[in-house]
């Protein structure tokens, strides 16, 4: 059986639930086709915390916590290593047997270049980037540097799928961008059983409302963030008469922001319903559709982007009314994912799937199947990198 090693962040985004299947999706993904997956990731001594957020050793820190509660729910109890690089100490498994797993490894796919360990790195043959961020990670790159991670790596994938041709205008750095999907392992979103049709209960999302990085900026042009765009839309609930809610994370300085939306009709609710792997979830599945506006960056370049949130939301049978970022030249839009440009379109979507929404419902649960399975999302990255079970 193939190897394949899978690196990203679980441990340093503790209290994200929804970034933690991310990755682990990737990893099940993986698994689910036959491979044999180790999940690797490092977490620097300053980053770690206690639960009250204060520092704390890394054996002993809430994110090591957090990151063997997640694998082992994921079922890679023995298949996990947690590095700390600063002085080499690995829990989950001892470092010689952690090294010789890696040397048995054909790949390593490394998600947002998170591995940068060099006894890791040295001991894998072959090495392939996962972009999740499409215009950070270009940006950067272009920038100077290796800030975004991309050294030493002979595979390029971007979950924008406009990145490298014409209608998008961010720098590739030489790079060759090959456009990927964000896998789902179907058996872990099951549609929520139902006694009849289902019944709508309100449009929901899950956001930073600024994010972890400022403006990427890019000769001479400042691209927008998260929180540019969703002001834009900021009136639907008023302007549809229709339930809007988001478990924001937003900061007591933008109170301000936080009262304006409030002020419009959305209901905030506390981030920590969604911190968890079964608590994100179960906020997933207990919501009627999907609303989300998209970093400006995304939608300003025409990236293509698409949400790995997005991706769970239809897979639960749950429609998405998204800000489109490029990615309707490439999926199927219209019925299960319903993008929009302006506020009219959105008005418009957001009447059109509660109108029609066991058809909507149907149609994102079908979506899911035919674009973001296992097979059909991860079939380029292994043809590229010529690995088979």
């Amino acid at each position: 059986m193939t190897t394949i090693a899978v690196a990203g962040a679980l441990a340093n985004k503790h209290r994200h639930g929804g970034s933690v299947w991310v990755r682990m999706s990737w990893a099940e993904a993986l698994r689910s086709l036959g491979f044999d997956v180790l999940f690797v990731e490092q977490l620097s001594a300053a980053d770690c915390v206690d639960r009250a957020g204060l520092r704390a050793d890394f054996a002993a820190s809430a994110n090591a916590a957090t990151f063997f509660a997640a694998t082992e729910a994921f079922g890679f109890a023995g298949d996990a290593a947690l590095v700390c690089p600063d002085d080499g100490r690995v829990l989950g498994m001892g470092r010689d047997e952690l090294l010789d797993r890696l040397g048995e490894a054909a790949l390593l796919v490394n998600i947002s270049g998170h591995l940068r360990w060099r006894p890791a790195l040295e001991r894998l043959p072959r090495r392939v980037f996962v972009d999740l961020d499409p215009g950070y990670t270009q940006i950067w790159h272009a920038s100077g540097g290796d800030a975004a991670g991309l050294e030493g790596h002979e595979l390029h994938f971007t979950v924008g799928a406009n990145v490298g041709t014409a209608v998008c205008d961010l720098p590739t750095g030489g790079i060759e961008w090959r456009p990927i999907r964000q896998p789902v392992v179907l058996d872990r979103w099951p549609l929520p059983a139902s006694d009849g049709r289902p019944v709508f209960s309100g449009f929901t999302t899950v956001a930073s409302w600024r994010g972890a990085y400022g403006r990427p900026v890019w000769e001479g042009r400042s691209y927008g963030l998260k929180v540019h765009e969703f002001r834009r839309y900021a009136s639907l609930p008023g302007v549809t008469g229709l339930p809007f809610a988001a478990a924001l994370d937003i900061h007591p300085s933008d109170a301000h922001d936080a009262e304006s939306l409030r002020a419009a009709g959305w209901d905030l609710l506390d981030p920590a319903l969604v911190g968890d792997v079964d608590d994100f979830r179960r906020f997933v599945q207990g919501s009627g559709a999907e609303f989300s506006t998209a970093q400006g960056v995304y939608v300003e370049t025409r990236s293509g982007w698409f949400s790995d949130r997005t991706v769970r939301y239809l897979a639960s049978g749950r429609p998405a009314l998204v800000q489109d970022t490029g990615f309707s030249d490439h999926l199927p839009v219209g019925d299960g994912i319903v993008p929009f440009r302006t506020l009219a379109e959105a008005r418009t979507g957001a009447r059109a799937i509660v109108e029609n929404y066991a058809h909507h419902s149907a149609a994102a649960r079908a979506t899911a199947e035919r674009c973001f399975t296992p097979h059909t999302a991860l079939s380029p990255l292994l043809e590229a990198a010529a690995v088979a079970p």
